[in-house]
Order: C-alpha cells, then sequence, then structure tokens
C-alpha cells in the first residue's frame, strides 16, 4: 500500500469517527429530542481562539488575542481572557464573553495591569463562571454572567485548572496546600470545603482535571506511569471524588493536556501529539469513546503552544 493511499485511509477513518462524534452520522440507539448535540472544537492557542466545525478538519479563527476560551452549557456563549497588549506594551487585564449568535463581544472583569485570571469554567445552569485570580493565583471567584457581580469561594492557597462538574454540586481544581504540597481537590460548594482527592508522587507533573458527565469521577493528566521518559510521558487516570478508585485509563504513554468530554457525554477528547511529529511543540485532537477504547485523530493543522481544548454545544 503506498504511503498517499495510507494516509488517505486514515483520513478517511478519522473523518468517520469526527462525524459519529460531532452528530453528523446515524447512531445505533438513536437520539432523544432533547439530547445535547455535538458541535464544534475550541483551541486556545495564547494568542488567539481557534474553531474546528464539524465534518471540518482545518480551523478558522474564532477570537484574536483570547485564551483559556470555555463554551456555556447552552453552546451560546465562549468565556475568554484577554491576552492582547496596550500601546505601551502592557497586558491588558480582562475577561470578556463572547456571542456565537450574535458576534457581540461583552467584558465581565477588567482590572489594573498586574491581575491575573486563569481558565474560566461555566456553572451547568450557566448564569456564572468560576475562575481563579489574586496576585499568588490564590483566590477561586464566582461571577455572575449577567451583572458581573462576584463572590468569593475559596482563598489561601495557589490554585488552577477548575471545572464545575455538570451536577453543579462541585469545582475541581488543581491545588497547593501549605502544608501537604500540591494535589487536586474537589470545592463542595454547599459547604464551602475542598477536600483532597488525589496527592501525586515526588516529582510527577499532573493537571488539566474534569468530571466525568456523571460527576462522580475526575480525569486527570499524570506521569506516574511513565516518569522516566523524557517526552511523550503522559497517560490519562481518572479517580473517585471520594479520592478512590485511581484508575490508569489510556495504556500508550504520550503527550496529554486539557482533556474534555463532549456535550452528549459520549466521547473525551484531548489535545495531543501525534507519534511522527519530529518536535512535540504543539498538538492534535485526539478522540475517544468515553470508556476510553480506541482513539482516533482529527487531522489537520497542529496547534503550537495550544493551551486549552473545549467542546461546544451545537446551536
Amino acid at each position: 500500500m503506498t504511503a498517499l493511499k495510507r494516509r488517505a485511509l486514515l483520513r478517511t477513518a478519522a473523518l468517520t469517527g469526527l462525524a459519529a462524534a460531532t452528530g453528523l452520522a446515524a447512531t445505533s440507539h438513536g437520539a432523544a429530542a432533547a439530547e445535547p448535540v455535538n458541535g464544534p472544537w475550541l483551541v486556545s492557542v495564547g494568542w488567539g481562539v481557534l474553531q474546528v466545525d464539524p465534518g471540518r478538519t482545518t480551523p478558522r479563527e474564532l477570537l484574536p488575542n483570547g485564551d483559556h476560551a470555555k463554551t456555556s452549557p447552552d453552546g451560546r456563549y465562549v468565556a475568554w481572557v484577554n491576552t492582547a497588549r496596550s500601546g505601551d506594551g502592557t497586558l491588558e487585564p480582562f475577561v470578556a464573553v463572547y456571542d456565537r449568535t450574535t458576534g457581540q463581544k461583552r467584558t465581565l472583569l477588567a482590572d489594573p495591569f498586574g491581575v491575573r485570571y486563569g481558565a474560566p469554567t461555566w456553572s451547568p445552569d450557566g448564569t456564572e463562571i468560576a475562575l481563579v485570580t489574586g496576585q499568588d493565583n490564590d483566590r477561586l471567584i464566582a461571577v455572575d454572567v449577567a451583572t458581573g457581580a462576584t463572590r468569593v469561594l475559596v482563598e489561601g492557597h495557589t490554585m488552577a485548572d477548575p471545572d464545575w462538574s455538570r451536577d453543579g454540586s462541585s469545582i475541581a481544581l488543581r491545588w497547593r496546600s501549605r502544608s501537604e504540597g500540591p494535589q487536586l481537590r474537589v470545592l463542595d460548594l454547599a459547604t464551602g470545603r475542598a477536600r483532597p482527592i488525589y496527592t501525586p508522587l515526588a516529582g510527577e507533573r499532573f493537571g488539566s482535571p474534569v468530571f466525568m458527565p456523571d460527576s462522580g469521577r475526575v480525569v486527570f493528566c499524570t506521569d506516574r506511569w511513565y516518569p522516566d521518559l523524557e517526552t511523550l510521558n503522559q497517560s490519562l487516570a481518572s479517580v473517585r471524588i471520594n479520592g478512590t478508585g485511581l484508575k490508569k485509563l489510556t495504556d500508550e504513554p504520550r503527550f496529554y493536556l486539557s482533556p474534555v468530554f463532549s456535550p452528549d457525554g459520549r466521547y473525551c477528547a484531548a489535545l495531543s501529539i501525534p507519534p511522527e511529529n519530529e518536535y512535540p511543540d504543539g498538538g492534535n485532537i485526539i478522540v475517544s469513546t468515553s470508556g476510553f477504547g480506541e482513539q482516533w485523530w482529527i487531522p489537520g493543522d497542529e496547534y503550537d503552544d495550544s493551551t486549552r481544548l473545549d467542546w461546544a454545544r451545537a446551536i
């Protein structure tokens, strides 16, 4: 088989998987009328946000000067963090919301130079976003999307990568305890208690926690099982929200970043690096069923220095 023919077959197989995952192909069990339809992927690349539309592989620019984009549960709005600089070269920190229907942008938070904003996550009812801020990334706040009013959820520890559970009860995040070091924790929003669910091994790299659709487990990236490999040494893992049942989800070590579940809950995608990439300086999208069986790549452009992947609901 020629290399050209093999590439064409691989592309056809990937597009078949892409069609199924984005609602373009019929499913054997059928879809209920109220079931979410999977829409485009959003790839934040630091200098902007790219959109990969269903049935396509080449991205288009959705937002310039944006980063850490996250779509609202109904698919209409995108919260993002500005990366543009003012005329004197200083960063203008603000968080904005983009309307995918009208194309309008609205600033939600804006502060003087020096204020930091982390990656936003939406409440399941779409009324709030939560994100980390503070000089030392030590304050997790919730922002009312309609009014811009803020409330502090927890503070006093360095935090990153919050993810709001689909049942609305909890937020998972990367946490550095002053006494216990780095951990994954789940913040119970009813009690305000942030309980540890995963403590890494010494020197372990881990992050990007995201709830499974049933809100019972948290998936994250880790090099726990392949610490001696220099590159492409991570796995996807999961742990129950009570801290038990650590499970290795992927067999082959590779780079993973920002896992995300499809709106319908049947697929998981992540940024990763194809094995044929000579230099691991970017990523492509890799998709699997929610059971983490066979994986397939979305062919197309490489996303250099990607920071976050999101999977939007179709509108």
